[in-house]
């Protein structure tokens, strides 16, 4: 099938390539013409498992293309994914520029009849705006094609994209028109196990589906760490909690995880453009809300435990960070819980030495640029040189089963603050560490500062 993708971002690289990867004649556009002549090159924007080589092998086949021409890719196309970015506005709403945009360029410069889906997470009501936008356009010019709106929204786990658009857990279409649903079934087809797993709807029920999803994925981050705060008041431990919960099957293990809070692209920002839509029409939704405070709250909790260790004058004090972006697989630092952690103790005069497989540049050239008092480390033991503690923040595997007795050497102090539970609180005790876990009661704080102020 001939499709056009625009956007290059995370969704529409990943969906075009893995597109491409089926037989598909795809071309990608994008406004950048940096990122196009880099794609071109072989050069890929983001960091995603699997996806450099996926991108090079459908090149060399001659089924993926890029180009800033979007008449070049709607002439050559006949099914168009709209994939670019819906950030979040100032009040909390998902900013549709970009989307309306594409809509309108498509109704400009389309040459034959089109499917145009909608493939970025908007709100409900959206797929009705870009069919009024790209008629309104083609209205303009006299023209009688013809065209539908079909909604697809992503399910795709940033670490695992390629993987999971590939052997995908379901495939939701909004549509009304049954042509459409047969030609993204036929599209679909070399990824869907059955037909149980391709599921249509209307186009609102299909958006909502979008936020609906991640909504409930980050309720179950911010329920399991709210019952890990509860824990830690009442000396519970919230490792054993989780497996007790966990275990059953109507709950499972999945996003059940405490932690630092979530991050990432679409977490924040679907929860918050959902409340933003429920408000508009006049409903108060207020377990979203209690989501988001909860989470809000959570980015503070490891600040809260260094500063019980250590004092709110941190001027004299360095701390390891292992971990920038916002989960482990990626180098996306969007709402990353590693920000607000930074932000906080380098305001109180700390100094940062980080570490981060992939994301140190990404937080050097964008998310903490303007922070001072950070250096980047090339390697994860020499960020422990002479800091009074190490931080966890990413659970990246190569900080799973660490050499503790080199964590020991290096450091200045004796301190893990983990913000993941990554360890066995005795595997790190047995090195002479303190260590420091969410939602999991250390004796008091105050008993410890005189020790907690470094190993001499």
């Amino acid at each position: 099938m001939r499709v056009a993708m625009i956007g290059t971002g995370y969704v529409g690289l990943v969906t075009g390539t893995c597109f491409a990867a089926t037989g598909n004649n795809v071309i990608c556009v994008d406004v950048v013409k940096e990122k196009i002549d880099n794609l071109n090159k072989g050069i890929i924007p983001i960091f995603e498992p699997g996806l450099d080589k996926m991108v090079k092998s459908a090149q060399e086949r001659g089924n993926l293309s890029f180009t800033t021409d979007i008449k070049e890719a709607l002439q050559k196309s006949d099914i168009c994914f709209i994939a670019v970015g819906t950030p979040m506005g100032e009040d909390g709403s998902a900013d549709l520029q970009y989307v309306m945009n594409a809509a309108r360029q498509i109704g400009k410069y389309m040459v034959h009849d089109m499917y145009i889906v909608d493939k970025s997470t908007v709100p409900v009501g959206t797929g009705d705006m870009v069919r009024e936008v790209v008629q309104e356009e083609l209205t303009k010019r006299g023209s009688s094609l013809h065209f539908d709106v079909i909604s697809n929204p992503e399910f795709l786990k940033e670490g695992n994209a390629c993987q999971d658009f590939m052997h995908p857990d379901r495939v939701v279409i909004g549509s009304e028109n049954q042509k459409s649903i047969e030609v993204m079934q036929e599209l679909y087809e070399p990824f869907i196990r059955s037909s149980e797993f391709f599921v249509t709807m209307d186009i609102k029920s299909a958006e909502l589906t979008k936020y609906a999803a991640n909504a409930m994925l980050a309720t179950k981050i911010s329920f399991i760490n709210e019952i890990a705060n509860i824990s830690e008041k009442v000396g519970a431990d919230i490792n054993k909690v989780r497996r007790g919960i966990a275990s059953d099957s109507r709950i499972g293990y999945s996003f059940l995880n405490p932690g630092c809070g979530y991050g990432g692209s679409c977490f924040p920002k679907d929860v918050k453009a959902l409340i933003k839509t429920s408000r508009q029409y006049d409903y108060e939704p207020e377990l979203l809300s209690s989501v988001e405070n909860v989470n809000a709250r959570q980015k503070m909790v490891l600040v809260q435990k260094i500063i019980s260790v250590f004092g709110e004058n941190l001027q004299d004090k360095t701390f390891a960070v292992w971990g920038l972006a916002f989960k482990p697989g990626t180098d996306d630092m969007r709402e990353a819980p590693a920000i607000r952690l930074i932000e906080e103790l380098t305001a109180r005069g700390a100094q940062i030495r980080a570490y981060d497989p992939q994301a140190m540049k990404t937080a050097e050239n964008f998310y903490l640029k303007d922070v001072k008092n950070i250096a980047y480390i090339k390697n994860k033991y020499d960020a422990l040189n002479d800091v009074d503690a190490l931080i966890i923040v990413t659970e990246w595997k190569e900080f799973q089963s660490p050499d503790f007795m080199e964590i020991s050497q290096r450091m200045k102090g004796d301190i893990i603050f983990d913000g993941r539970n990554i360890y066995k609180a005795r595997t790190v005790r047995n090195y002479n560490l303190k260590y420091y876990q969410i939602g999991v009661q250390k004796n008091k704080y105050a008993k410890i500062k005189a020790a907690a102020n470094g190993k001499n």
